[in-house]
């Protein structure tokens, strides 16, 4: 029983019932301007639902009053952007009308026809409902007295879900905007993973400096040497820290700011940062920084900073070449160092991969591997128009 009462309790029940009541309302307003034309509402509402805004107002409406609160409700708020949508809304138009006008007459006869089916059984002449006027008064009539509650009850109910679900039918999204839904999931996905990226990138560099220098000063046992290792973590950390904040701070915004991220001119805080791990970095760079792209000077810091990751972590304290080469509308990067004797690379890493994605992101390309002479290089190129 209470299952079967539920519905009486939810506030969506009598919000619904109010959009019933709308159409009843103008047409009702109609009638009493003119009573002998009751089909001009009907006809009047096909120029209007081929007005764009109108399925942008209709839509809002819905989702107000028979899904509120709801997220995935199915209906669209946006204008009419093709005749079909057009259509779709001259089609809810004239079905809220019709489904409304019933719903709303339903709610007003069947209360009335209770109440006069009561007054028969207390002894009374019926009040004016049709069907009734030449019953006469008798006891039996309290039986009949909750069937057009019930019904009412199916009618408040049912008319409700009716509606939702033509609703959802004539003012769902159209297949533009559905494959516009899917575009923005799919740019949300992968903002999710190159955040994901970003995280591996900083905060796994930091550990990797931070690992690495606190083991060189445990061996060298040297407190001048132990003072630049724990300066180097420091600085490091740091950098770490404002890199985590910034992630969390797109995190938390809608849109994605598109400063505050480091770039290649910012690479010198990864060069030192190698150095200060022990590596023997030997750095060049060529061509015109400043004339790469934003979106590609970005990527390109993130490559080299993994690109370094990777060498303190697979390899240690070794000297490492990097080139950086702007010209030709490329942007060329370099980075090699040679291999340990007990290192055997796969080149099958996550961070070897992000590099090769954020490459293929660009439409460039990049390559890592053993050479001939004995050295790990990673080799990136990237257009930059």
């Amino acid at each position: 029983m209470a299952r079967f009462l539920r519905p009486l309790t939810r506030g969506t029940t009598y919000t619904r019932l109010l959009h019933l009541w709308v159409p009843l309302l103008a047409v009702s307003l109609w009638l009493f301007v003119d009573p002998s034309t009751p089909w001009v509402p009907a006809l009047v509402l096909v120029p209007i639902g081929l007005v764009p805004g109108v399925r942008r107002g209709e839509g809002v409406q819905a989702r107000l009053l028979l899904t509120p609160g709801e997220e995935g409700s199915g209906i669209s708020q946006t204008p009419s952007a093709t005749w079909r949508d057009r259509g779709r809304t001259v089609l809810w138009l004239q079905a809220r009308m019709v489904v409304g006008s019933a719903g709303a007459l339903a709610t007003v006869w069947l209360p009335a026809l209770a109440f006069d089916l009561a007054r028969l059984a207390a002894g009374q002449a019926p009040g004016g409902v049709p069907y009734l006027d030449a019953a006469r008064p008798h006891w039996a009539y309290a039986l009949l007295v909750p069937l057009p509650l019930l019904l009412l009850y199916g009618a408040v109910v049912g008319f409700g879900e009716l509606m939702t679900a033509l609703a959802r039918q004539l003012l769902g999204p159209s297949a533009a905007e559905r494959m516009a839904a899917l575009e923005e999931r799919t740019e949300h996905l992968v903002e999710r993973t190159r955040i994901a990226r970003e995280l591996h990138d900083s905060i796994g560099h930091a550990l990797t400096v931070a690992v690495v220098q606190a083991g060189a000063a445990r061996a060298a046992g040297n407190p001048e040497f132990t003072d630049r290792a724990l300066a180097a973590i420091e600085e490091t950390g740091r950098g770490a820290l404002e890199d985590l904040e910034r992630v969390l701070g797109v995190l938390r915004e809608s849109r994605q700011p598109g400063t505050g991220r480091p770039t290649l001119a910012d690479a010198d805080r990864l060069l030192e940062s190698a150095r200060a791990s022990g590596a023997k970095v030997d750095a060049e760079v060529t061509g015109p920084l400043d004339t790469v792209p934003g979106p590609v000077s970005r990527e390109g810091y993130r490559i080299l900073q993994e690109a370094l990751t990777n060498v303190l972590r697979h390899a240690g304290a070794v000297p490492v070449r990097v080139r950086v080469r702007v010209a030709e509308g490329m942007l060329g990067m370099e980075v090699r160092n040679p291999l340990p004797g007990a290192m055997s690379p796969t080149g099958r890493g996550s961070g070897l991969r992000g590099i090769r994605e954020r490459a293929a992101l660009l439409g460039g390309h990049a390559r890592s591997g053993p050479e001939a002479d004995g050295d790990w290089q990673v080799h990136v190129e990237l257009p930059i128009r």
